[in-house]
């Protein structure tokens, strides 16, 4: 079972008041569970592992992008907690989970097909303009960290993709899912 976890709610909770096993949970769930506490913890280790690297280099370079890192490790280790949380309140019922299902479209789930698809046309834009400026800094992507940071910007913007494709594909056929 995941120790320590910080995770609240109904359940057995170890020493420290951290629930480890769910009350009422499948076999399924119970596992689900303790592997977001152990991703927790261990997202937590690695985020401590970033800041003392970033605290005692001289590169300011390596302290900007360990920065990046820390930011992403910070949302990840956020969005595993609200899987958890989710995940508890659908076995216990105590609380709205902290991500919604998928069947809440909203009245009109046309418009949010309509504005996924006018927000997906804009992240296309985006990728082809961000692709073009890539080549572009080729020149200097041994001396600056631009390039980098463009490139960085493309996976964001494929992520962004990613998201509207699935909210469109969903909001149009909930039936089907």
């Amino acid at each position: 079972m995941a120790q320590g976890t910080g995770f609240a709610g109904a359940g057995v909770k170890d020493k420290e008041g951290a629930v480890t096993e769910l009350m009422g949970a499948s076999i399924w769930e119970q596992e689900i569970y303790e592997h977001l506490g152990r991703h927790v913890e261990t997202e937590q280790e690695v985020l401590e592992e970033y800041a003392a690297a970033a605290a005692e280099t001289d590169s300011e370079a390596f302290k900007y992008l360990v920065s990046l890192i820390i930011d992403d490790e910070r949302r990840h280790h956020e969005r595993f907690a609200e899987l958890a949380s989710t995940l508890r309140s659908s076995v216990t019922w105590d609380s709205e989970p902290a991500v919604p299902r998928l069947a809440q479209w909203g009245p009109l789930p046309e418009r949010v097909v309509a504005a996924s698809e006018r927000l997906l046309a804009a992240e296309h834009a985006d990728a082809r303009e961000l692709r073009e400026l890539v080549q572009k800094l080729k020149v200097v992507k041994d001396t600056t960290l631009w390039q980098l940071l463009v490139r960085l910007m493309e996976h964001d913007t494929a992520k962004h993709i990613m998201i509207l494709e699935f909210v469109r594909d969903h909001a149009r056929h909930p039936e089907r899912f």
